[in-house]
Formats: structure tokens, sequence, C-alpha cells
């Protein structure tokens, strides 16, 4: 294209369940289009086993479903759309890693690995890596006399490293045929590019910072006299990492010959590189120095940017991770989270439908439509009526239970994977409704113990905004948090922004914009309040997180026994 006249440009958000594709234009960031496509074999469970927390992703699911959201979003966005079409820009979930050949192929994509799940994508949540995970934590902080977790804490069996030295010690012929490991993100902008050379590819900052532990303080990633004490393999996959990290907004290359006329668009479309899909949204959703973004979905996410030298000194590994150029580059990017948010919702949603559906299953008055049809209509209305009558409780009322959110572990502060939920204070007049007041408090002041030990260690938060679909469905939950944080919150009201932000990482690497700051100043929305907290409420939440404290010291000592 000799000019960016009517230029668009196309964001990818590869999320857990599908992938979100939008087009927008490229100088003024309006959605003209967008499309999604659920994942074929993720959708029939396949490769996962909820019993060992083992969830794999097949890399073909990725191909195929973003392949016809692309398509299908591309037709819906006018005439000669393809030929318009600037740039792409990637995020996904992580970590998200795969092993790889000599030639870059996912194992999976080759026959003799093709149904084999130790060879696909493990996927963010997989939890098989527990004891290498503990193992990891054990050499990292010791090794050298470096810690290598003095920038992201305590070591996650959801991380690379984990997940890698789980898969080489049960899977032997998985650990002989790849030849280096590789995230998702990382791996599908690189597909796009036709960069397979695992030695060239392209990594991103993101996922080398939060979950490779890369940091120019150890020149890199962990040294091969850390990571031999683990597994020699492990020294050759840090060999293979290839040249190092590059930001989100970096020009990687233009389209392969191949994707190009598979997605029917130009072929000099710029590749940007890539993010994770939370750290994609963030700058979706406008983030900037002293504004928290949170994602609140079945896992919550909390981001802020901050300056190295505002950072430097502080001993912060406790309470989140700090990564370089992650978010935006120039900034170290700051991640927090709670393991568990929406999931507990729904569980105690499905605890409560078991019985509901046991007694329409068993009736012979209805027909199998006619029970599936009831059996949805009463699970979506069961958590509004629950939530309508929890908001009629007093918060002053007496013998209330009390609630902990550790029903996948706990993230942050201070990651235990091995902590559990709780409920105490039952007794036979404890309604569901009260229940259910408990646990949405507990997921609350999660939150808080998070956004209190930003504050303590001299973060400042003059905004926050919250990204994901609670918080346009629950506005029982947004004013909670407002209450509980004593801060104003900003929902945002895009329905794909972590699209958004894969797309700002295109402009910028295209060219049509100097910075991520100024394409956000174009592409973000603008905030007013949607939540004020209210002063009155105050004392009563207090008293409640006290209580709710309290909770978590004994169950922490419980789990500790």
């Amino acid at each position: 294209m000799d000019n960016h006249a009517g230029a668009l440009v196309a964001g990818a958000d590869f999320g857990s369940d599908s992938v979100r594709v939008i087009i927008v234009e490229g100088a003024s960031g309006r959605t003209v289009s967008e499309a999604s496509c659920a994942y074929p074999r993720w959708a029939k469970r396949m490769y996962c086993n909820d019993e060992i927390s083992q969830f794999r992703q097949h890399p073909l699911d990725y191909i195929e479903a973003f392949t016809a959201a692309f398509r299908s979003a591309l037709q819906d966005a006018g005439e000669q759309a393809g030929e318009r079409l600037l740039s792409i820009g990637i995020d996904t979930t992580g970590s998200t890693p795969c092993p790889i050949d000599e030639a870059g192929v996912p194992l999976a994509l080759k026959p003799e690995f093709a149904d084999n799940p130790n060879a696909m994508f493990h996927l963010w949540k997989d939890h098989t890596a527990v004891a290498e995970a503990e193992e990891i934590n054990a050499i990292f902080s010791t090794a050298d006399s470096v810690d290598y977790t003095q920038y992201q804490g305590i070591y996650s069996s959801e991380w690379f490293w984990a997940k890698i030295l789980h898969t080489i010690r049960t899977d032997k012929q998985v650990k002989q045929a790849a030849y280096s490991w590789i995230e998702h993100c990382d791996w599908f902008a690189n597909l796009l590019a036709g960069q397979t050379d695992p030695l060239a590819m392209y990594r991103s900052s993101c996922a080398a910072g939060h979950k490779a532990l890369w940091h120019s303080a150890f020149g890199g990633l962990p040294s091969e006299e850390c990571l031999q004490q683990l597994d020699p393999y492990l020294v050759l996959v840090k060999d293979r990492y290839g040249a190092g990290p590059q930001h989100a907004d970096s020009a990687i290359g233009m389209i392969s010959k191949q994707w190009a006329a598979q997605l029917g668009i130009n072929e000099q479309v710029i590749l940007s590189g890539s993010s994770f899909d939370a750290h994609a949204g963030a700058v979706g959703a406008g983030i900037q120095p002293r504004t928290l973004v949170k994602v609140a979905g079945t896992s919550t996410v909390d981001m802020m940017i901050e300056r190295p030298e505002r950072l430097s000194g502080k001993e912060m590994k406790h309470v989140c991770g700090l990564a370089e150029h992650s978010i935006i580059p120039g900034y170290v990017g700051i991640e927090a989270g709670q393991a568990a948010f929406g999931d507990i919702f729904a569980w105690y949603k499905s605890l409560l439908m078991w019985p509901v559906e046991q007694m329409i299953q068993r009736t012979d008055l209805l027909s199998e439509d006619q029970k599936k049809q009831l059996q949805e209509q009463c699970s979506e209305q069961l958590l509004y009526n629950l939530e309508a009558a929890a908001k009629e409780i007093p918060l002053q009322a007496a013998n209330q239970p009390v609630a902990l959110d550790w029903f996948n572990g706990r993230r942050y502060p201070v990651l235990n994977e091995a902590v559990k939920g709780a409920i105490a204070g039952l007794h036979l007049g404890s309604t569901a409704p009260a229940i259910y007041q408990s646990l949405l408090m507990s997921a609350i002041f999660g939150a808080k113990r998070i956004f209190d030990s930003f504050v303590e260690y001299g973060l400042f938060i003059d905004r926050i905004i919250v990204i994901g679909g609670i918080a346009k469905k629950s506005p029982y939950i947004m004013q909670m948090m407002s209450d509980v944080l004593g801060r104003p919150i900003m929902i945002s009201k895009q329905d794909q922004v972590c699209a958004k932000g894969a797309a700002i990482y295109a402009a910028v690497a295209a060219g049509l914009f100097s910075s991520i700051e100024e394409a956000q100043e174009i592409y973000c929305e603008t905030y007013e309040a949607d939540y004020e907290p209210n002063p009155g409420k105050q004392q009563d939440y207090a008293k409640k997180y006290k209580q709710y404290l309290q909770l978590a010291q004994s169950i922490e000592e419980f789990h500790s026994m």
C-alpha cells in the first residue's frame, strides 16, 4: 500500500475457549467488524483431564478457529478490506507453551504426536506441574547467590519452566523430539509471518519477563548453572531461546504468502509483536501511570505500569510480578491477580443446580427438549435471583457467614497453590443468598488485599478501570468493589477490549502512530466514574474485611499443618 488512507488494522484475541477478531479503521480506531470462533476440539474437552488439572489445546484449534473468525470479520469489513488491511496484532492466554521441533513446528502437528496431549499447548490453567514448581522455587531462589524469583515471586505451576520440566520428566518421546518450546502468543505471530526458525523467532517481552523470568539484571534468562540443577535439557531451551525478547509493538515481519492467500489479504500486511490477553486488554482499556486496570472474569488480573526508577529498590515479589517492557514499552509492567473470581460464583451455581437438574431429568412429564429448556432457564435466573436477595441483606446483619476466595489456590499476595477456599460461621439459619453474599465479599476482599499491597509499596492509584463480563453484568459487585476499595470504578464499555489492545500494537508497528500512548488517545474510550464509593458503608465493610483476614490466617495455618 502506497499510503495509509482508508487503512484497516486487525486485532486477534485468543482466549481460553475461542478466538475473537476485530477489524478497525486505522486512523480512528473505530471497530468496523468483528467475529469469533470456538476451538472445536477444546469444546469437546479433548486432551483434558480435570482430575489431574490437565488442560491442553491442539494447535489446529488455533489455526482453524483463527482462519474462520478472521475471514468472517474480513467479509463484514467492506469492499476490498483485504487490500486495505495494513497490519495484524495478536494476543493469547499465557503461560501457554508448546514443544516445537527444529523447524519450529509444534509437535502435535506431526503425525506421530497428533493425539499426544504432552505435544500440545499447555493452557495457562494447567496445574500438572505443581511438584516441579516447588522444586524450581527452591533452586531459582538460591542458585548462584542470585534470587531469580525476585521480580515475579513464588514460581507457579502455570508458568513456562515448570510445564516444560514436568513434561520432559513424564514423556521421554516428547523430550527427545522437542528442539525448543514457545509460548502460544509468540508462535502464532511467527507462524503468520512465516518465521519458523526457533533461533530467529520473535519472543515477546511480556511472556519472557513474567513467565520465563527474563530480566536485564540477570543478563537474560536464569543461568545455565541454575537450570542445569533441574535438568540439562532446560539449558538447551535457554540456548535456543533466540536473540531475546522484543516489544509487542515491534514490526516482526510481513504476512507469509501462504497465510495471505489463506486469509484473503494483501501480501504487504505487517505483523506486530504479541502479548498476553490481559496485558493487551490493559492497553485497549487505556492503561497509564496511576491507573489500575482489573480484568474481572473467571479469575482476575490486576495491572499497572510504572517507570523503572520509581520501583528501584522495592522488594515486591510477594505481592505482584514485575517485567520490563511488558504492557507498554519503557515501563515496568506490574501484574497481580486472583486465581478465582467468577469461577467462585459459577461453582456455587453448579452446586445449587445439581438437585434441580436431577429432578428435571427424572421427570416423565417433559420431553427432552423441554427438560433442556427448563434447565437453561433455571440456570440463567439462579445467580440473578441470588444477587437480588443478597442486596437486601443489611451489612450489619448478625451471624452472617464469612468466606475465603482461595477456591483455586492463592495467586497473590504470596502465591500458595495448596490453600483452599472456605466458608465459616454457618448455622441453621444461614440462607442461600447469605452464603452467596459472603462469596461475593470474599472475591472483593481478595481484590482489596492486592490493592492494599500496591498502596503499601508506594504505588499511587488514582482510578480503577474494570474490564470483563462481570463488570457489565453485575452493578452490585462493582458497587461493592468501589465501596471496599474506596476508589471510583470505571467500566470499559468495549466488548473486545483485548482485541482492541492487539489492534493498537498493530497500528503502532505499522507506523500509524509513533507510540502506544499516542494510539491510545485515539483508540481508547474516555471514562467517567460509573461507581463512587459510599462513605456510609466503609465501616461495615471494614469489620467484614477484618473477619476475612482472620479466616485467611486460620486456613493458612490449617494447610501448613
